[in-house]
């Protein structure tokens, strides 16, 4: 069996560029929600010292007098483009397993049906999909997924791949191995690289050299799985690779929220994000987290963060199951921080000077919802606590079809009641989940939205 690694290059940015030209060769950052910091850059934002993370009014500060596009996360049109991406793999061979937004493992087989010159049809694979979507890829093929991945970041750094680096022979993979870090490997943690590289352990070359008993005891059966891959065993089954435990929305708000009321509708707009997350991977959860907090850059106000979990009697993947868990949830961190300010309260009465004063409510920055405990939906099991059986089933193929919906129609064209927002003043509708936030410097919804759509004159 011989794995594929497909990797979109600089996703974020690449999805910018399709559409916008002008962006091709020039700095270019892609901002988190609400603007605030740098969640992708290109290689030329890279090569200027740009670091992930920085926050965007630190930009012109730290880079004066550079020419650097500043871009609004578009999630909706990254999504799509990789679901393009990815419809053109799924034909490209026998099986398919998308790993992320930007990377898929292909299963090639070796059977009469597929070539016999993988690197020319890597390197086909990879121009026919520039070509179809304007996206590049990097694809890396080995004898294990891990092999993959390191000769995807070979076919990503070299030009000379052609986009397309297959590592074949055991002088190939000991070559490559010694060409790359230790800390890059996919599978191998901060931690455990500091302590290998304290150790003397460089690339991975080095880590496939110390003795698998000892890779096993300081690094796990997890740890020794990556060891034997690098040494061309193949062992890492796909139930094995590393997925999500949890699924996390959460968003600063532009302007700061006191009331309870005002609190529920993001609060539910989140949990029903993470509900329809859940469903797209087939999978429930069992635990239901909200957790808030105040503006850390408003000294003058009463700061305080809380979060609060709730468990579910069965695992849930419904938006009415998952908002009624998170409203409750919330419910909760408000009465924590209430607690909070009686004893303010409290204590202010006991000085002379505060005495009959009364603390301000807190001023709510951030929150978010986190589920957690996620199964496959394949593995439900049912509880007497939970509701009844008929009424899990109906509110199941409610959001079923509302999923259907919205992907014929657009995001968000049905939404929960609970999670509607006010009223957009240009078009008397509700806001949606995605413009709700910040977005000064968003890209159109290019393939999304039938307004966006480019005009050819």
């Amino acid at each position: 069996m011989l794995y594929a690694l497909v990797d979109c290059d600089n996703c974020y940015v690449s999805c910018e560029r399709v559409f916008n030209p002008g962006l091709e060769g020039k700095a270019v950052v892609v901002l988190s929600n609400n603007d605030g910091c740098v969640v992708a850059r290109s290689p030329e934002a890279k090569a200027l010292g740009i670091p992930e993370g920085l926050p965007f009014f630190q930009l012109a500060e730290r880079f004066p007098g550079q020419e650097i596009h500043a871009l609004s996360s578009n999630y909706t049109l990254y999504g799509d483009m990789s679901r393009r991406v990815m419809s053109i793999l799924r034909d490209a061979a026998p099986d398919i397993y998308v790993y992320s937004i930007d990377e898929a493992f292909l299963m090639l087989d070796e059977s009469p049906y597929m070539p016999v010159d993988y690197k020319a049809w890597g390197e086909a694979l990879a121009a026919k999909v520039r070509r179809w979507t304007g996206m590049p890829v990097s694809i890396g093929i080995a004898r294990t997924k891990t092999l993959a991945k390191v000769a995807s970041k070979f076919a990503k750094r070299y030009p000379g791949y052609r986009k397309c680096c297959f590592i074949q022979t055991d002088e190939q993979r000991e070559k490559a191995l010694s060409l790359f870090p230790v800390a890059d490997v996919w599978g191998i943690g901060r931690r455990h690289a500091a302590r290998l590289m304290a150790a003397g352990v460089k690339t991975a070359l080095d880590f496939t050299r110390l003795p698998a008993a000892s890779v096993q005891k300081s690094m796990t059966i997890t740890g020794l799985r990556t060891w034997m891959e690098l040494h061309a065993r193949d062992c890492i089954a796909l139930d094995h690779l590393p997925r999500k435990q949890t699924i996390c929305t959460s968003r600063s708000f532009p302007r700061m929220i006191a009331t309870p009321e005002a609190l529920a509708v993001p609060v539910a707009s989140f949990a029903a994000r993470c509900a329809q997350k859940l469903r797209q991977q087939k999978s429930m959860a069992q635990t239901v987290t909200v957790f808030m907090s105040t503006n850390p850059f408003r000294e003058e106000l009463d700061q305080f963060s809380v979060g609060r979990t709730i468990s579910l009697p069965a695992p849930a993947q419904s938006d009415s199951e998952i908002i009624r868990a998170a409203h409750e949830a919330m419910a909760d961190c408000l009465k924590a921080a209430r607690r909070r300010l009686s004893l303010d309260y409290a204590e202010l009465q006991n000085e002379p000077q505060t005495m009959g004063l009364r603390p301000a409510d807190h001023q709510w920055k951030r929150a978010g919802v986190i589920v957690g405990g996620i199964l496959p939906e394949t593995e439900l099991q049912t509880s007497f606590l939970d509701i009844p059986p008929v009424l899990k089933q109906k509110l199941q193929r409610l959001s079923a079809v509302a999923d259907r919906i919205n992907a014929r129609l657009g995001d968000e064209s049905i939404q929960v009641a609970a999670a509607l927002r006010t009223a957009d003043p240009a078009t008397g509708k509700a806001l949606t989940f995605r413009n709700s936030i910040l977005h000064d410097r968003r890209s159109p919804f290019y393939t999304t939205d039938i307004r966006d759509i480019i005009g050819v004159e």
